[in-house]
């Protein structure tokens, strides 16, 4: 997207300041964490909103997006494939959907089973076959919550050893991490520190799996101080999902 284009183009305009705003957030929750020099990743969540906007958030330097579907996932990464982006699944993901997945992603946040580590690196070692991809980073999604991740995902904390020690094995995996999602109507430090120690004790097996996926629009500052490496921001950079077009269901 050239200047000419984006010059006269509103949604570019709006787009790139609530990109910039998001971006002063961090840098803010940065200073305070003491954490100058060690930025966390930022993914974009674009679910719901069309390639075009996608677009435009490359061509704002954005590097990273994620999708929690994966019909509208492949659609959008087969689309954008000269974009340069590096795709994150971050929902909840079907065993029989990992052929399909490891064909855009390179990450996989939702790691929560030993079914779906098995089904990943098959289907990984497959396309590495035919494309020669690059390894899948593979965040296991811990459960902060007492329901076992009955109704948002997620591994006990308990079982996490036992998983990061089956991705570590699998060939065409690589163990970057945990990853976790804030309880509902409660105050996100505890868990996020909650997530910290978890983190710390899966470090302590497996040296290089320091990543923290962590932080949303409405708690970046939490997690930040807690040591989110990567934060997952979708509503404060995209606005409201559109209306017409991109609604829950056309993608299922």
């Amino acid at each position: 997207m050239n200047d000419a284009a984006t010059t006269g183009d509103p949604r570019f305009r709006e787009l790139a300041g609530r990109l910039d705003a998001v971006r002063e957030r961090i840098a803010r929750a940065v200073g305070s964490a003491g954490r100058e020099g060690q930025p966390p990743r930022l993914i974009v969540i674009t679910k719901f909103h069309p390639a075009d906007d996608i677009r435009r958030l490359a061509a704002l330097g954005v590097t990273d997006v994620g999708e929690n579907r994966d019909q509208e996932a492949a659609a959008k990464a087969a689309e954008l494939a000269e974009a340069g982006l590096a795709w994150h699944f971050v929902g909840q993901l079907q065993t029989k959907k990992a052929k399909s997945v490891v064909r855009y992603a390179a990450a996989v946040h939702s790691v929560d089973r030993p079914q779906l580590v098995d089904a990943l690196a098959k289907a990984v070692l497959n396309e590495q076959d035919a494309t020669g991809r690059a390894p899948l980073d593979c965040f296991i999604q811990v459960s902060l919550e007492d329901d076992a991740g009955a109704h948002r995902g997620g591994a006990l904390p308990a079982d996490v050893p036992a998983l990061a020690d089956r991705i570590a094995a699998a060939e065409g995996l690589r163990l970057a991490g945990v990853m976790a999602v804030a309880p509902l109507g409660a105050a996100p430090e505890p868990a996020f520190e909650n997530l910290r120690r978890v983190s710390e004790l899966l470090v302590q097996a497996h040296p290089a799996a320091s990543g923290i996926s962590a932080g949303m629009s409405q708690d970046l500052e939490a997690a930040i101080k807690f040591g989110a490496t990567h934060l997952r921001i979708g509503s404060d950079i995209l606005g409201s999902r559109p209306a017409v077009g991109y609604s829950r269901d056309c993608w299922k």
